[in-house]
């Protein structure tokens, strides 16, 4: 029985699709903007698609074409009198600059992710997922989001989230990252807290190496990375705090991380974990990020996990499954804590 189609319903949702094919085509172009320096260069002052391309030194037919996308996207404004391109100052923030609010290259991961789709097809088809090895570029664009965040907010607005957390670090604590990454949390930390110490532990030989040159360039002498599966940290030596950024969720093995940090934490320690401010069940979501942050599941963190049999938990586990494996591992007090950016949140745990 063919079912009653409401045409104004189906036209509403046309528009709906176009918006979404609009922005997927806008997401690839302001990867080429962030890449090429566009975006910085049209910050300075409106100018000719000429103009802007000396000014970037590019091709100026490439920048004309690009200019009409980013125009007719809403992303310029076009004076046709001057033949001149605007970025406004209100656009310019969030797509140039070297601040957390720059959210230009979030479109650099999520084309990393694209290139990948005809083996996600086959994950969908017969199960397994793409391993972590598959997603090149993936590990520096994540460097390139997460530095400006952690430059911006590391110091003033995380680690405060625990009462009486910076004044421990002042004096002087034992502190571990575990998925360090290229390692610029600790380098940012070392370089605020000397009288800390911090070690970096991330699966990737080449991250850690990023992470040790970033250090010796600082000149901290209190910064030290190892290469290691956070799966395998060793219940000692202990540490005084440990970190995870958005580190957690994609993990092979989740519920034996957790409770690695917690065998690892010192009586009187915290563990402080920044991860995503969801709800655990898609009914209570209510947030405009979810369905980003699930495609990004689906395309990567999700994926990795289930590449290597892992519990394959994704980007979207939640605030509710994050607590009952936080209580699992022996976290008695889980406090979750607003953070400066709304997509995540921060949890302080802590075992007695």
């Amino acid at each position: 029985m063919q079912r009653q189609i409401d045409q104004q319903r189906a036209k509403e949702f046309a528009g709906k699709l176009l918006g979404i094919y609009t922005g997927c085509a806008l997401t690839k172009l302001i990867d080429v903007g962030h890449q090429t320096g566009l975006f910085d260069a049209a910050s300075k002052a409106p100018a000719t698609s000429q103009q802007l391309a000396e000014r970037a030194g590019l091709s100026e037919r490439y920048v004309r074409e690009w200019l009409g996308a980013m125009t007719t996207g809403g992303l310029f404004a076009y004076d046709p009198a001057s033949r001149t391109y605007t970025l406004p100052a209100e656009h310019a923030v969030l797509l140039s600059g070297d601040t957390a609010r720059n959210l230009a290259p979030m479109s650099q991961m999520l084309n990393v992710f694209g290139r990948n789709l005809p083996q996600l097809v086959e994950c969908f088809r017969f199960g397994g997922g793409i391993p972590y090895s598959e997603f090149r570029g993936f590990a520096r664009s994540m460097e390139d989001v997460w530095r400006r965040i952690y430059d911006q907010h590391l110091i003033s607005g995380f680690l405060p989230a625990a009462v009486g957390l910076p004044e421990r670090l002042q004096a002087g604590v034992r502190v571990a990252d575990i998925g360090c990454g290229a390692g610029h949390a600790v380098n940012v930390m070392a370089r605020e807290y000397p009288r800390s110490t911090f070690t970096g532990f991330d699966i990737s030989a080449e991250a850690v190496e990023r992470a040790a040159a970033e250090a010796r360039d600082m000149g901290l002498t209190n910064a030290h990375f190892e290469v290691l599966d956070v799966a395998q940290l060793p219940a000692a030596p202990q540490f005084d705090l440990i970190v995870a950024f958005d580190a957690i969720h994609d993990q092979v093995a989740p519920a034996t991380v957790l409770q690695r940090v917690s065998d690892a934490l010192a009586p009187e320690g915290v563990f402080l974990m920044i991860d995503f401010k969801f709800s655990s069940h898609v009914e209570d979501v209510g947030n405009p990020f979810a369905p980003l942050y699930y495609g990004i599941s689906v395309m990567h963190c999700m994926t990795v996990s289930l590449a290597e049999g892992g519990a394959g938990l994704g980007t979207m586990w939640g605030i509710q499954t994050a607590r009952r494996m936080l209580n699992e591992a022996g976290f008695t007090q889980v406090e979750v804590v607003d953070s400066p950016r709304p997509q995540n949140c921060i949890y302080v745990c802590r075992k007695s």
